[in-house]
């Protein structure tokens, strides 16, 4: 019997929060193994585990797979997360593109210089409201259903619903015009896999504050 899928990555969100996320709403028991250091990192990449030399990575069903949208990939296929035919995976790819890039601006803030930091705050505040979450709310919309595709459950909603606690963590007043995305979000966080994953004590990571971030800083090397 295979054993539980081994997530490496550091004790922190960045690229692997929403690997997590997915695993966890999946149902799917993981182990974490922390890259705490700058040596970890090292003994990784010389011992052939990392194909391109990056983390995350995950050990399952015998693969150590690397860069994060294959990983999401192969356990939305693998749990059934990715629509029941062509055209719906197509849809959840769409909708999950369009996350990732909102999802990418929102991980990238921390990181963001002081001096810049306000004005990269207003342009997220303002495609957040003028252009990903219309677009969702409409998608909603346009078909009366409580998922996004298929009616469903699928890694899109999985994944816009952690985007959406993201958005409220910046500014909870930015999903106040949009009531299907308020209530997909209820409704998915009420799912037991993913309740269960939003108590304290679980395997999702806090907000960034200064100490993780220079924590990865000295693991990255990122300035």
């Amino acid at each position: 019997m295979a054993g539980k899928p081994k997530l490496h990555y550091f004790d922190g969100r960045g690229r692997a929060e929403v690997i997590r996320w997915l695993l966890a709403s999946a149902g799917v028991e993981f182990e974490e193994k922390f890259v705490d250091t700058l040596e970890d990192l090292e003994k990784l990449r010389n011992d052939g585990s990392l194909m391109f030399q990056q983390v995350p990575m995950i050990e399952i069903d015998g693969m150590k797979l690397v860069q994060t949208r294959a990983i999401l990939n192969y356990i939305a296929t693998k749990y059934d997360l990715c629509g029941k035919d062509i055209k719906e995976r197509a849809a959840v790819d769409m909708y999950t593109e369009g996350i990732a890039d909102i999802g990418e601006m929102i991980m990238l803030l921390p990181i963001c210089p002081p001096d810049e930091k306000d004005a990269k705050m207003a342009l997220i505040k303002e495609r957040v409201s003028n252009h990903y979450l219309p677009a969702f709310e409409k998608v909603l919309k346009s078909h009366g259903q409580d998922y996004l595709v298929g009616n469903k459950l699928s890694r899109a909603d999985i994944q816009l619903v952690e985007l959406l606690y993201y958005v409220e963590e910046l500014d909870p007043s930015l999903l106040a015009n949009f009531p299907l995305l308020k209530a997909l979000k209820t409704r998915v966080s009420n799912l037991p896999t993913v309740k269960k994953f939003l108590q304290p004590g679980s395997q999702r990571k806090p907000p960034t504050d200064e100490e993780s971030l220079e924590k990865a800083r000295r693991i990255f090397k990122f300035k």
